[in-house]
């Protein structure tokens, strides 16, 4: 399964008063793997950046007077995300400005929700964690992402620590078992051969950083599932 994660900077709040995008990053994950691929530009943006959206992002007018306008990179931009579901903070933001663009522009392509999916991650931690803070910041202290490098917005940076935080979010054993692709290997009762000529499999043990990352992630499933996270109930058992 392909997802690409997604973030936008932007001159101001509301591209229905002319605010325009002048940055766009984006993760590739493949099967819940980052995979390496990203896409990254800035945008000459025809326009001024509002001085409280600089604050923000750091970026100038001076800065994007170079760039190129989203009308010469969205072939580029497309092609990338393909058909790909979208995973994106706070979506309707970013979707809106996306779709803004493509209209401004009279480009035929349909709408980005209507081509892509969408998952919003804002949504998903606001349904989990209901009464905390949400925020990107706020997620990687609850999921021990380091995010130091984030004293001002960005849109790869941000695209980046979101694609973490999005695979630590949805780390569960129900989550993955809802995945589409997942579930249709799941229903596959084809028995598989192996060859008997086959090499033995090296045993990797685990170092002891990644067991303390295992029972983390244990516990997290735990809390999720109301203390029905079976591993531990295995572990207890053996214990006992």
């Amino acid at each position: 399964m392909r997802q690409v994660v997604l973030d936008t900077e932007t001159t101001g709040l509301d591209p229905k008063s002319g605010h325009r995008i002048i940055e766009i990053g984006c993760v590739e994950l493949f099967n819940r793997q980052i995979t390496g691929q990203t896409f990254h530009v800035y945008l000459q943006p025809d326009r001024q950046v509002d001085p409280e959206a600089m604050k923000v992002h750091g970026i100038t007018d001076e800065f994007l007077l170079d760039k190129p306008r989203f009308v010469e990179i969205v072939d580029g931009f497309l092609k990338f995300i393909g058909t790909a579901e979208l995973i994106i903070h706070n979506a309707p933001f970013d979707v809106g400005f996306l779709n803004s663009e493509l209209k401004l522009w009279k480009t035929d392509q349909n709408p980005i929700d209507k081509t892509c999916s969408i998952l919003d991650t804002l949504v998903l931690a606001r349904k989990w964690y209901p009464g905390q803070r949400n925020s990107l910041d706020a997620l990687c202290k609850r999921f021990n992402i380091d995010n130091t490098q984030r004293q001002l917005h960005g849109a790869l940076l941000d695209a980046q620590i979101l694609a973490e935080v999005y695979l630590a979010m949805t780390g569960g054993q129900v989550v993955l078992l809802a995945q589409s692709e997942n579930a249709q290997l799941i229903k596959n009762t084809e028995i598989r051969r192996i060859d008997k000529n086959r090499s033995r499999l090296p045993i990797i043990m685990p170092t002891l950083e990644e067991l303390a990352a295992h029972e983390q992630r244990l516990t997290v499933i735990n809390k999720k599932s109301n203390g029905q996270c079976v591993w531990l109930q295995s572990s207890e058992q053996k214990i006992h």
